[in-house]
Parts: structure tokens; C-alpha cells; sequence
């Protein structure tokens, strides 16, 4: 059967949809709040002006508002779509003026990796002189570490333990939360960002 005219000369809106918000894969590191204005770390899978996909540690339920606070875009709000294996798909809720800014990151982050650019990062990072460090969880235990660098925002560390995605932990005596799985260790995120004078070699945390 033929499709009426209507129908071939206007896509459908859903089709309309995926066309003009192609998804970009990228990982940035941010935070969301979900209606119970609890703050959770995350990072992103894809994102494109109409919405996206994270790692999250709290799905949250379907259809729930979300905040996320995403580095080099600000505030972001939106709807949860769908539940992930290892969290959500959301939609975006924001103005066009918005829209353009997160299409124009995404343009350029895309051409950074066309042309073979190193991965951009929000905090340049170093590697300390002194990189044992104790690891504190909430539960009391302790672990050694091995500090790999640090950045104003975070660090990466060397270690048999792996607390889950978004617990609360204190490196050293600088708390943190735990955002990422290393293939060997954990990546944490400071609760405050430290001072930039102390991003040198000699850094204690």
C-alpha cells in the first residue's frame, strides 16, 4: 500500500528527531540531582541536543525530572527516558539558545577526535612525587593506594579495592566520590576543588 502524499512529503516527529539530534559518543564527568534533591557523580555515554545516556550509580524512575551539571556546559535539565544496564537514557529540556551551545561542544569535540587531538579534559593533571596514599570508606576500612595523577577536580589511584560507582570515600583527608573503574583502580572525584596553588609535584592529599 502506498503512503499518501502527507506522509512521504512530512516525516514522522520521531524521525524528525533522531535526524536533526544525531548523538556524539563522549565522556564527560558531571554530577545529577534527582527530584529528592540528592547529588550523584556521573558520566556520560552519548549526548546530543535533544537528550542522552549516562553511567550513573541511582537510576532514578521513569519520567523523573533530572538535573546534571556537566563540565564546559553548566546546568542541563531534563526527563528520564529509560533505564540502562549501568544507569539512564534522558531527555533535554531546554531553550534553543541551549540546544546550540551543547550542539556546538559536541561539533567541536567531534572534530578534536577527526583530527586526532588528545582527549580534553577539564583540569590539567600531574603526577605527585609522593603517590602512597591511605584510602578511607565510609564503613571505617582503610587501603593503600597508589596515587597515578591528580587534578584540581580529582585523581586517579591504584588499588585491589572497588567501591561502588558514587561512594563516598576520603583520600587521604581530602573527601571524594568514586566515579569511575579503572582497569586497575578507581577514579574519584574531590568533593571541593582544591586550591590551584597546590597543583604541583609536592601535592599531600
Amino acid at each position: 500500500m502506498s503512503p499518501r502524499p502527507d506522509q512521504a512529503a512530512y516525516p514522522s516527529p520521531r524521525r524528525t528527531e533522531r535526524r536533526l539530534h544525531s548523538r556524539v559518543a563522549v565522556a564527560l564527568l558531571g554530577r545529577y540531582m534527582l527530584s529528592d534533591r540528592h547529588e550523584y557523580p556521573c558520566q556520560s555515554v552519548d549526548l546530543s541536543p535533544g537528550g542522552g545516556r549516562v553511567i550513573a550509580p541511582v537510576k532514578g524512575e521513569i519520567g523523573e525530572r533530572v538535573v546534571l551539571y556537566w563540565e564546559h556546559l553548566g546546568r542541563v535539565e531534563g526527563r528520564i527516558a529509560r533505564h540502562l544496564p549501568d544507569g539512564f537514557a534522558f531527555t533535554i529540556c531546554a531553550a534553543m539558545r541551549k540546544r546550540d551551545k551543547i550542539a556546538s561542544l559536541l561539533t567541536w569535540l567531534a572534530n578534536r577526535r577527526s583530527l586526532g587531538l588528545p582527549e580534553d579534559r577539564r583540569h590539567e593533571r600531574i603526577a605527585p612525587r609522593q603517590t602512597a596514599s591511605i584510602l578511607k570508606l565510609e564503613n571505617g576500612r582503610e587501603y593503600e593506594v597508589r596515587i597515578r595523577d591528580v587534578s584540581l577536580s580529582g585523581a586517579a589511584l591504584s588499588t585491589e579495592q572497588s567501591p561502588p560507582i558514587g561512594a563516598a570515600v576520603t583520600l587521604g583527608s581530602t573527601p571524594a566520590l568514586v566515579t569511575r573503574h579503572l582497569e586497575d583502580g578507581i577514579a574519584v572525584e574531590f568533593r571541593r576543588m582544591l586550591s590551584p596553588d597546590r597543583l604541583d609535584e609536592g601535592i599531600v592529599l
